[in-house]
């Protein structure tokens, strides 16, 4: 390269930098503004090494409200719990969350749907997880759970077996909710077709989590060129097991998949984005109850006292019951709802691991109220984000000790449910927020709690479970997964398990 030609290079470098710099000032009522030290990126660094610990730090600075420069965008993050209302329940024509979602969906599973509106899908799909759809999903559930966890003979006759929490919880979930949702082999069930779904689901799973590993990667668009290749593969094999081909010879699907494909169908959606949709929904609906189960399971398993009270409590409400759960078609409803105890833990479990960002994209200029009174004003094209991993769930002077689990933490002295939390003297309506909230709480919610619920009662009742050292220490997050959900082990736990029918 010629002397003209570099300096010409630098000239144009040194313009672009001054462009750069020329970064946005804070006008009278907006929230504090922090642009970090290096033009553009702002602090997408650190945000995207350590999401918690930077905002911890951010707030410590500024207060519950402050706008931040991440990579070009400008996002206001706000961490008042008594003010999450304010944005979860406002109109979309002001802060709207479909943008995100379809920049999502296009950069993580290569889809792109014709006439796609959010809104009206999940109108569409809402009704067909709850009521009567909702019972014969667990119902479905639980059966599919017993061919995952039980089918298998020659396992049960084996004594102890190694493997890792982790491993166990999310494959047995995830494999058990693919053949509830996309279906099994035949129907009426054989054992043949038992094992054949065993080996088919274990399948999905084993392909379906090599996905999942790299999700943070894609979601930021940071693979390497051998990661973009291994993502590559991947999808192109999942797409293949859940093609409509594919799935057109399984049997027993849930009208939640029915109904799903008629809408795609409807909307002229290609066959080949069929496939890429029922990826997405497979991580949707599947991707967080097995992490959940895995740290509910290592918290019990870590505390004693946490175990015995639920196994207690599995004694007075399941086990008495009139039919042995051996032999039991499905754990019904009214069993579920009457595990207080167990529904303390998940839901400490929750507040102690689940770490989504709720995120609203600023439609329109417009003035924020604050629970106090405050108003701070957005706006047009940045990004609104909450964080209740940070508050309410971690936030000292709502919970005591907030980095401490405590099994009883959600329960009432009489067992009954305890829901009055505080905050500067007020009672909080948005207490623990591991579902999201508003306009885009999670619709499989409800059968998700069912899911994690029925998966831990049969493993107590059927298995022997152990860690796999006493000195087994709780292991630290996968710092990258912040944004997505359940939060995920940097390591897995190893355990011994031992089936008793």
């Amino acid at each position: 390269m010629s002397w003209a030609a570099l300096l010409g290079l630098l000239a144009a470098l040194l313009l672009l930098l001054l462009l750069l710099s020329r970064r946005r000032a804070r006008r009278p009522g907006e929230p504090p503004l922090d642009l970090g030290n290096i033009p553009w990126l702002g602090h997408a660094l650190e945000f995207g090494r350590d999401a918690a610990s930077f905002l911890t730090r951010m707030k410590e600075k500024h207060g519950d409200i402050f706008t931040v420069l991440v990579g070009g965008r400008y996002v206001t993050v706000l961490l008042d719990p008594h003010s999450y209302d304010a944005v979860v329940w406002e109109s979309r024509t002001r802060l709207d969350f479909h943008p995100y979602a379809i920049f999502l969906m296009e950069r993580i599973f290569d889809l792109q749907l014709p006439n796609f509106n959010p809104g009206e899908e999940k109108a569409r799909m809402k009704p067909l997880l709850m009521h009567r759809d909702l019972q014969a999903l667990t119902e479905a559930m639980y059966t599919n759970l017993r061919t995952v966890l039980l089918g298998d003979s020659t396992e049960a006759a084996s004594g102890w077996h190694a493997t890792g929490l982790l491993d166990l919880s999310y494959s047995s979930l995830l494999r058990a909710g693919y053949l509830t949702l996309y279906g099994v082999e035949a129907s009426p069930r054989t054992q043949e077709s038992q094992a054949q779904d065993r080996v088919h689901s274990a399948d999905v799973f084993h392909t379906f989590r090599q996905l999942d590993l790299l999700l943070p990667k894609l979601a930021r668009g940071s693979l390497s060129g051998g990661d973009k290749d291994h993502a590559c593969s991947v999808k192109g094999r999942l797409w293949k097991l859940l093609s409509p081909a594919q799935l057109a010879t399984r049997v027993d699907q849930s009208s939640w998949l029915q109904n799903y494909v008629r809408h795609l169908e409807e909307m002229g959606v290609s066959e080949e984005m069929q496939a890429r949709a029922l990826v997405l929904q497979l991580w949707a609906t599947q991707g967080n109850m097995g992490p959940a189960a895995f740290w509910l399971l290592l918290y019990l398993l870590k505390n004693p006292e946490a175990l015995e009270a639920v196994r207690e409590e599995l004694k007075r409400v399941v086990w008495q019951v009139e039919q042995p759960v051996l032999e039991m078609s499905t754990l019904p409803q009214k069993v579920l709802d009457r595990l207080p105890v167990l529904d303390s833990v998940l839901n400490e479990a929750l507040r102690l691991t689940a770490a989504p960002f709720i995120t609203r994209e600023v439609m329109a200029d417009l003035a924020l109220p604050m629970a106090d009174g405050r108003e701070f004003s957005l706006r047009r094209g940045d990004r609104l984000l909450l964080f209740p991993f940070l508050s309410p769930q971690k936030d000292p002077e709502i919970y005591t000790e907030p980095e401490v689990f405590k099994y009883n933490r959600f329960l009432n002295p009489d067992g009954s449910e305890k829901k009055d939390f505080y905050k500067d003297g007020k009672r909080l309506k948005n207490y623990n927020m591991p579902w999201g909230a508003g306009h885009n709480q999670c619709l499989g919610k409800n059968y998700a709690i069912n899911s994690i619920k029925q998966f831990v009662v049969l493993l107590l009742t059927h298995f022997d479970l152990e860690l796999g050292s006493e000195d087994t220490e709780v292991p630290e997050f996968d710092l990258s997964r912040y944004g997505f959900g359940l939060m995920q082990p940097e390591e897995d736990v190893p355990i011994r398990y031992r089936i008793r029918l």
